[in-house]
């Protein structure tokens, strides 16, 4: 298959873009666990306008990446197009009490420029990636969600056309949203609460120490693998309080610190998935499998993955 996909790459007759277009691209180094084979492509639109035509004239597969901050890609590679926003997606300003970001924008940004401006984004202060990937994923902390701030995304289609996607469109749940396949997302509209600057900082210092205290801060991870285990109301609606935590149920099954290669289930932090260094993906991704699989043993409790994996093994 790998001759195949290289033959493709020698072949393709690329569409003209102002953006930066490098064929097989590996992606190990734009991942924060710093794994991963090479993609079809990379491709890095100069602006919305550039992304357009791009989406218009290529007809294979594409796969929107952030800041790589919550995923695994595979040894073997994407058979995709990666496009990945810059500095041309990185906007903030403010009107009233609506923030309006570029995609690209880090969620660690947007909450300091939000508080300096009065406005309360201070449960995306600890969450790693840029806002376009916390649209994606509904992110949260600290029992705020995006879906509690969000207002709207403009987003481009596949087909190269620009859409704007209400919160009815993306159908957002726990750790997830519906968003139409092929579509990246370019700018956020949220509508914040307001607070005193001074207060919102220092609420967001002291969220910094509380995570440095309980998470392995300096180590490679991709935050927390599995989604906390979610019970049912007596509707049997998904409950999102989550009083069960995901570390809880992998620490009671003896896992803290579990290895495989130079894949570590984090000491400090079971929940976390460490590459120790020259971990392969396959063994941070089958690692979390031998998790879930003794998980289940050992309680019935099913986790799922909060890490997205995509690519070939």
């Amino acid at each position: 298959m790998e001759s195949g996909r290289a033959a493709l790459r020698v072949t393709q007759d690329w569409p003209q873009t102002r953006g930066a277009l490098t064929p097989d691209r590996v992606l190990a180094d734009l991942t924060w666990l710093r794994v991963g084979g090479a993609a079809t492509a990379l491709f890095q639109p100069a602006d919305r306008d550039d992304l357009c035509d791009f989406l218009s004239a290529y007809a294979g597969e594409v796969f929107a990446m952030g800041v790589g901050s919550n995923l695994i890609v595979r040894d073997g590679g994407l058979e995709a197009v990666v496009i990945r926003l810059g500095r041309g997606f990185n906007g903030f300003r403010v009107e009233g009490t609506r923030i309006t970001c570029g995609a690209a924008l880090l969620d660690a940004h947007a909450a300091r420029k939000a508080a300096d401006a009065g406005l309360d984004l201070t449960f995306l202060r600890t969450i790693p990636g840029a806002i376009g990937g916390a649209v994606a994923m509904n992110a949260g902390c600290y029992g705020s969600y995006m879906a509690d701030v969000f207002v709207e995304a403009t987003v481009v289609l596949r087909s190269g056309a620009v859409a704007v996607l209400g919160r009815d469109d993306l159908a957002f749940g726990y750790r997830q949203s519906t968003l139409p396949e092929g579509a990246v997302i370019v700018e956020v509209v949220m509508e914040a609460p307001e607070g005193a600057p001074e207060e919102l900082h220092a609420r967001m210092e002291a969220q910094l120490a509380k995570r440095d205290a309980t998470q392995p801060t300096k180590a490679r991870t991709a935050g927390s693998t599995f989604r906390n285990p979610a019970g049912f109301s007596s509707t049997g609606r998904a409950d999102d309080s989550h009083d069960l935590k995901a570390w809880k149920v992998i620490d009671d099954a003896g896992l803290r610190g579990a290895t495989l290669g130079g894949a570590q289930m984090s000491e400090k932090h079971p929940n976390f998935l460490i590459n120790t260094g020259g971990a392969s993906a396959a063994e941070l991704e089958d690692l979390g499998e031998r998790v879930r699989k003794k998980v289940f043993a050992h309680s019935g409790i099913e986790l799922h993955w909060e890490v997205l994996r995509v690519g070939n093994r």
